[in-house]
């Protein structure tokens, strides 16, 4: 899975899977950089992966600077090789308005405008705006590979987060979109599904679950969401912000030469029920 030479932006990489990725990139030789709100903590990051990095504030969700973040990575690095769509996820449920339903879990009915609008943009405007300005660069190095994080959520019905699944489906969708239109360039675009893994957004759902249901009432937010991974991976175990990273490295590499326009899960066997 060698990935010497190549120059690969990860979104959204401060902390948790996009950090993750972000190592699995630079111990398989890329140079990174790593793009999210949190421009301190970008940094941070960057400095501590062991290969030439670059990390910094940049809200992916507006065209304008997301092309302006692409421009500067690819005049640091001298182009772009991998482009990783990890800017998203659920916000912290936990603290959601009480109109949003107790811990923020709602339906279709029990969503706002202003919250559905949140996740589309969140989860599937960043993907789009991120991707469109970093094609040209893809273009100009004769080819590259996207790898966007979608989630199992995309893959399944939901009645609680139901904007974040249709957003996360939505990025299926147009992973398919982006390898069908830059095949011809030898731009691959792949998306990964994660599973379980202890994020913050994890960290919201549980403190929710915590408050909504009976049997977790005394239970900390962490032993819950073990509870859900005991109950519902049939691998009995979590993901962790490597299981993404490793298979987002061998997608980006040559091995993969031939993969493009796949949805995979990495969810320890959820998907299966």
């Amino acid at each position: 899975m060698k990935l010497d030479g190549k120059v690969a932006v990860v979104t959204g990489a401060a902390r948790g899977i996009g950090a993750g990725i972000a190592r699995c990139m630079a111990e398989n030789g890329a140079r990174v950089a790593i793009l999210d709100l949190d421009g301190d903590e970008a940094q941070k990051t960057a400095e501590s992966l062991g290969v030439e990095a670059l990390g910094f504030a940049a809200d992916v969700a507006e065209e304008a600077e997301a092309k302006d973040a692409m421009d500067r990575v690819a005049a640091a690095f001298g182009g772009i090789d991998i482009l990783v769509n990890n800017a998203g996820g659920g916000r912290d449920m936990g603290n959601a308005p009480a109109s949003e339903g107790v811990g923020g879990l709602t339906g279709i009915e029990g969503h706002t405008q202003d919250r559905w609008d949140e996740q589309l943009q969140t989860n599937l405007r960043t993907t789009w705006a991120a991707t469109k300005a970093a094609v040209p660069h893809l273009r100009a190095r004769g080819g590259g590979s996207i790898v966007n994080i979608a989630s199992i959520a995309g893959l399944m019905p939901s009645t609680t987060i139901t904007a974040y699944s249709a957003a996360k489906a939505g990025v299926i969708s147009f992973t398919r979109s982006t390898a069908a239109e830059y095949a011809p360039h030898d731009i691959r675009a792949n998306a990964i599904c994660p599973g379980f893994l202890w994020t913050r957004a994890w960290q919201g759902l549980a403190s929710g679950m915590k408050m909504r249901v009976p049997k977790y009432s005394d239970m900390e937010p962490r032993d819950i969401f073990l509870q859900v991974v005991e109950n519902g991976v049939p691998l009995k175990r979590e993901q962790i912000p490597e299981d993404i990273g490793h298979l987002a490295a061998f997608l980006c590499s040559d091995l993969a030469h031939n993969i493009t326009g796949q949805a995979i899960s990495v969810d320890g066997g959820i998907t299966l029920r």
